[in-house]
């Protein structure tokens, strides 16, 4: 093992090929993050296929989710543990096989159980990735490195729908895993051949009740908040389940606290700088997935466009993120990280409420118009966000504070479904008179208030974000010139 000291910004052979190295991370960031969203297209056509109802099959895209989140910040910590790179690196093959049996699974449980193997080879992937970047790449241009990573965990995100919808639409459901395959094959060469070995590791020991207490949290948080969509949530077993995941989180503190050796380190937290990026992080992805579960209903819905041109509009949003994402990153190096994450939420504040004045008979160059501004916003915000979250941490934890950026990415996903459709059937509900749960045939003004509300929510979500980092820039401005 080499010692801490050691780095890889000291050795030229790696340092040639760090952009190269940038790619094979990018690529299993792109595919492990783009699997949680593309399946949600699908659904219909799983449906159709499996013949089962639309409850059942949901748990292709939220178990996956609910699998990640479960295991992510065990494997950061074995990263730091066992070797960054070395985590990584096995987390390519078993994504790559679990995409292969995905797309062979014509029966539900087989399928489930597919997309569990291959949400643990993601988190492997996720929970590593960042950390592998701010050892590589020097402090000058880390900020560009960690902005294309983010970007692609964005792009991965959003892109699902509409990249999906083209894919389905074309060759049929299996294919949205089976992409995968080639890629992350191509990938997993090249990884073998340019990533280097692991120079920093720490001496410690897996943390086996925190992991088991976090997992026990989240499946219970997850079976709450999902199922509590479908059945209500004054259902009794739906309160026992959130009450549970309370319970579960705060014994998990406890532990974690008394622990010299804990799964997450509580320490990070301490720096508020940290604190808030991670929080901010949390609410754009809230906000965000708001957007993802709302927007293809309205635009095949409302405006009557097919899975094939609903795919293309909504692919404004990941076409602008690509566009600005690495120009901000490349500018954060440069002017700081503050300004752009504030610029980037207030864009996205305008462009949430611009979605919520849309309606059945809204243009759609408007539409466009707003889905490409919350691109821009959310690459504008994304890059600066994540160096921010990643250059506050000593290299010996970058691997923990990796995987919960991740974490957080990834519970923003599922609080955001949870959020929009709550309130979505909440409303529709509400004007219809009984309780809702899908689109009503012929009473598009009922969908449309709904989705009125969840735009209103959303943008207020980004509203505090922005109201957040415009106070750290407001205080780090002031900090300076007291110095000064």
């Amino acid at each position: 093992m080499s010692s801490i000291g050691a780095t890889y910004q000291e050795d030229a052979v790696i340092q040639r090929k760090r952009w190269i190295i940038l790619i094979v991370l990018n690529l299993f960031t792109f595919m492990s993050t783009l699997d949680g969203s593309i399946v949600n297209i699908a659904l219909p056509v799983l449906v159709k296929e499996l013949q089962l109802p639309v409850a059942q099959v949901e748990w292709v895209t939220t178990g996956y989710l609910m699998a990640i989140c479960t295991v992510i910040l065990f494997f950061g910590k074995l990263g730091d543990i066992a070797g960054k790179i070395r985590i990584f690196k096995l987390g390519m093959i078993i994504f790559t096989a679990g995409s292969l049996f995905c797309g062979l699974s014509h029966s539900l449980p087989l399928l489930i159980a597919a997309r569990v193997v291959q949400a643990v080879g993601a988190s492997m992937t996720m929970a590593n990735s960042q950390g592998i970047v701010t050892d590589i790449f020097p402090s000058t241009e880390r900020g560009k490195a960690l902005g294309l990573i983010g970007t692609f965990v964005s792009l991965g995100s959003i892109a699902g729908p509409s990249l999906g919808g083209i894919i389905v639409s074309t060759m049929g459901w299996e294919y949205i895993f089976w992409v995968n395959v080639p890629i992350g094959l191509i990938a997993i060469v090249l990884g073998w051949k340019v990533l280097p070995k692991d120079l920093v590791r720490v001496k410690s020991r897996i943390d086996l009740p925190g992991s088991m207490l976090f997992a026990v949290f989240i499946v219970t948080l997850f079976a709450g908040l999902l199922l509590g969509q479908q059945l209500g949530y004054r259902d009794n077993r739906i309160l026992a389940s959130l009450i549970a995941a309370a319970i579960t989180f705060i014994a998990f503190l406890m532990v974690e606290l008394r622990r010299k050796q804990p799964l997450l380190q509580l320490s990070l937290f301490k720096n508020p700088l940290f604190s808030l990026s991670i929080f901010c992080a949390f609410l754009v992805f809230v906000s965000n997935f708001c957007f993802n579960i709302i927007a293809p209903f309205y635009a095949q819905n409302m405006l009557n466009m097919s899975p094939f041109s609903a795919g293309f509009l909504l692919m404004l949003f990941p076409i602008s993120m690509v566009i600005v994402a690495p120009l901000s990153g490349a500018l954060s190096d440069k002017i700081g990280s503050e300004l752009l994450t504030f610029a980037g939420l207030i864009v996205m504040v305008i462009a949430q409420f611009g979605l919520a004045r849309l309606h059945e008979g809204s243009p759609v160059l408007l539409v466009g118009v707003w889905i490409a501004m919350l691109g821009i916003g959310s690459g504008l915000f994304g890059s600066p966000n994540n160096s921010l979250v990643m250059s506050t941490v000593p290299r010996t934890q970058l691997g923990s504070a990796g995987s919960v950026n991740s974490l957080v990415r990834n519970v923003g996903m599922v609080v955001g479904i949870t959020v929009a459709t709550s309130i979505l059937f909440n409303v529709m509900s509400s004007r219809a008179g009984y309780r809702v749960t899908g689109l009503i045939e012929g009473r598009p003004d009922i969908f449309l208030s709904g989705m009125h509300v969840v735009f209103m929510t959303s943008s207020s979500i980004c509203l505090l974000s922005a109201l957040l980092t415009g106070w750290r820039l407001f205080s780090s401005r002031r900090a300076k010139r007291l110095s000064a």
